[in-house]
């Protein structure tokens, strides 16, 4: 079934038992947030709630919360989208197999938008104070929209087919904005808006914004889609739709979705505000900068308009499925789009972006006595050179010849692999002063920090130790690392084995200024180039709590690269620059702690999490759910 309203998918879900209704009255402030994310943990329905404490708009909840039921939203079209992607991998397989691709010719139709002069969307008018206020951490700077589609088109090229749809989040309301006139957009580096609004500022005119929110599903997976440059989303929301997408067209304006739940238009002002902070998907806030302010000139919305929304935070959270539902729609295009490439994984546990596994071919010497990355280089900066991989912050690649059969999700497989082969005095690869994530607060400034490509290729190197020698030199007073759990300056403690050759240990609370070393962290590798034993310890890795970061893979994951900078926080026991390179001759030494400059991680409110608890208790409207 496909749908062409949020209204028809919420009735369809309901009839399957994929959705239930909450008639309690609940807050937006915090409380449904956090209802939210417990239902997704839980694998729970989606969750219409028709009473939201000040608001005249129900609010729909864990929509696409679990794997089965966003195949289920999109089964009538998902084999059709499919056959295009293997189409483009292998245009003669339409021959060979003619029975696969019969959807193929009405989703490449669907994918043209429909124009069309009216629709449900414009049937009512209201002011941005009437929305849903949606506060999901106790920081957040005000009431935000989650799930947008903000809609643009080229100032230079003006139509659907140079538009970009993107999730780029909504601030509501908030000290320096004008109520009812102005909202925070805050898009980060690298989204095609940006394309749209550099055009826009060389021409000398406002660029125009549509902010859609529900409507056919396809338009809300459609902007977290990674496309191609120069590919419109649009497009893809089509074919995934199963119909071509009406946009109403208006003397002047933008193009509007006809089937849209609400639309919120206006145009980008020629200031900015402070927007901010939001919890955010690495599991911090980011917190309050200047960024562009849209001038409201009209909300519209359907008579039956439904407000869909999400929260974000540490993951796994809801978007998790949108990455693994894109993966597994796109992995087959990997070799295609990256020539050398055959696996990446954007480690959802780490945040997405700080964090690329690879898998590449290591064939450019194939008649070398000892193969050592050379095309793996390659590839790991054609991963840093464009599309979304570009905003990787780590990227760790590894030869396909030395293990057909490995993994990129095979995390302790992966890291094992990588620790036995890596010569660290030659593959780390460290590029510095450029562009990261907007999200990522451990750079040197807002957008800016260090990239690492750690290839590793050819024999094992060392077998990994599954056990502490029982005389580390960690603590520079006694020399003991055993001496106790506190951790003052310069002091050291708490070791603890991570699954092989990785030791993870406390260090002093970090006191160091942005984009500086911290002597303490030197002082410990050139302690540890004095070790004896440690050839099958390869990886240190400092931290605030080792028994949290060593409690299992998800944790580890998220301490070490989201807490690291890789040109400011890594350090090695004998290490050297030569020629501009950098390398250690023994282990290599990760700085995860939180850094005083760091944004605050995400903490939910008791008495709110007390609230929920009694929701879900027996007898509760949410007994059963969460």
């Amino acid at each position: 079934m496909t749908y062409r309203n949020l209204s028809a998918c919420v009735a369809d879900l309901e009839r399957h038992k994929h959705l239930v209704r909450i008639d309690a009255e609940v807050d937006a402030n915090l409380e449904i947030a956090a209802i939210q994310r417990r239902a997704y943990r839980a694998g729970a329905p989606a969750m219409l709630f028709t009473r939201v404490k000040g608001c005249r708009f129900p609010m729909l909840a864990n929509l696409f919360g679990t794997m089965e039921r966003t195949k289920f939203i999109f089964r009538d079209t998902l084999r059709a989208v499919e056959g295009i992607f293997r189409l483009k991998l292998d245009p003669f397989d339409a021959f060979r197999h003619p029975l696969r691709y019969t959807g193929v010719p009405r989703a490449l139709w669907s994918m043209l938008p429909k124009s069309v002069s009216d629709g449900p969307v414009l049937r009512h008018r209201c002011a941005i104070s009437d929305l849903p206020r949606l506060v999901s951490w106790p920081m957040d700077g005000g009431g935000y929209v989650t799930l947008p589609q903000v809609y643009t088109e080229s100032p230079d090229a003006p139509g659907p087919m140079q538009s970009n749809i993107g999730m780029y989040r909504v601030q509501l309301d908030g000290p320096d904005y004008e109520k009812d006139r102005e909202v925070g957009l805050h898009y980060q580096i690298h989204r095609g808006i940006g394309f749209h609004h550099a055009q826009a500022l060389r021409r000398g005119e406002p660029l125009k914004v549509n902010v859609f929110v529900g409507g056919p599903p396809a338009m809300t997976l459609a902007a977290v889609m990674p496309l191609p440059e120069g590919l419109a989303e649009i497009l893809f929301a089509g074919a995934m739709a199963g119909f071509r997408i009406p946009m109403i067209r208006r003397p002047g304006g933008l193009p509007m979705l006809a089937e849209a739940d609400f639309c919120i238009s206006g145009t980008i002002a020629p200031y900015q505000k402070p927007e901010g902070p939001f919890g955010d998907h690495l599991g911090y806030y980011s917190l309050a900068h200047d960024f562009p302010v849209l001038r409201v000139d009209a909300v519209h919305h359907r008579p039956d308009a439904i407000w869909p929304f999400t929260t974000v935070g540490r993951p796994p959270q809801e978007d998790t499925v949108f990455g693994d539902f894109i993966h597994q729609l796109t992995a087959d295009l990997v070799p295609q789009v990256f020539a050398g490439v055959r696996e990446i994984h954007a480690v959802d546990a780490a945040g997405v972006h700080p964090l690329l596994l690879a898998i590449g071919s290591e064939r450019y010497v194939p008649y070398a006595g000892e193969r050592q990355p050379q095309e793996l280089i390659t590839c790991g900066m054609a991963l840093l050179g464009s599309t979304q991989t570009s905003l990787s912050k780590y990227v760790l690649i590894m030869a396909h010849e030395d293990a057909p059969s490995l993994s990129t999700h095979d995390f302790p497989g992966f890291f094992t692999h990588m620790l036995e082969r890596t010569d660290f005095t030659r593959d780390l690869h460290f590029i510095t002063r450029t562009t990261i994530d907007t999200l990522d607060y451990t750079g040197i400034s807002l957008n800016q920090g260090s990239k690492l490509v750690w290839a590793a290729a050819g024999p094992r190197k060392r077998q990994l130790a599954d056990n502490l020698p029982g005389d580390l030199p960690l603590d520079a007073r006694s020399g003991d690392a055993r001496s106790g759990d506190g951790a003052t300056a310069g002091n050291f403690g708490d070791p603890r084995l991570f699954g092989r050759g990785v030791v993870v240990l406390r260090g002093p609370r970090h006191t160091a200024r942005r984009d500086e070393h911290d002597p303490a962290m030197h002082e410990l590798a050139a302690r540890l180039a004095h070790a004896h034993g440690l050839d099958g310890l390869p990886l240190f890795v400092v931290v605030d709590d080792p028994a949290f970061t060593a409690a299992n893979w998800d944790n580890f994951l998220w301490v070490v690269f989201t807490r690291s900078d890789p040109a400011t926080d890594m350090y090695g026991a004998g290490e050297f620059t030569h020629c501009k390179h950098w390398g250690c001759t023994g282990p290599l030494v990760i700085d995860a702690r939180l850094k005083s400059f760091h944004a605050p991680a995400l903490e939910t409110d008791p008495d709110v999490e007390r609230r929920v608890d009694a929701l879900a208790a027996p007898g509760g409207p949410l007994h059963g759910y969460l």
